[in-house]
């Protein structure tokens, strides 16, 4: 097992969340559950996926998962 936080991407991903968080706050409220949702989710996804990837078995593991 790895430490997700030591993988440069994972932190990068994490930097693009907080942007993304940042800029959606100046949508429109209309926009609120469609858009914004949708790019938060999407940002949130990658570095969430790089973690739970981490957390399995080896190298090998981490590569393949999405």
């Amino acid at each position: 097992m790895q430490d997700f936080k030591n993988v440069k991407v994972w932190a990068k991903g994490h930097e693009l969340v907080l942007a993304v968080y940042k800029a959606a706050r100046n949508f429109p409220r209309e926009e609120l559950f469609a858009l914004t949702s949708q790019l938060r989710r999407a940002a949130a996804s990658i570095p969430a996926n790089i973690a739970e990837g981490c957390g399995r078995g080896g190298d090998a593991e981490l590569a393949r998962f999405p």
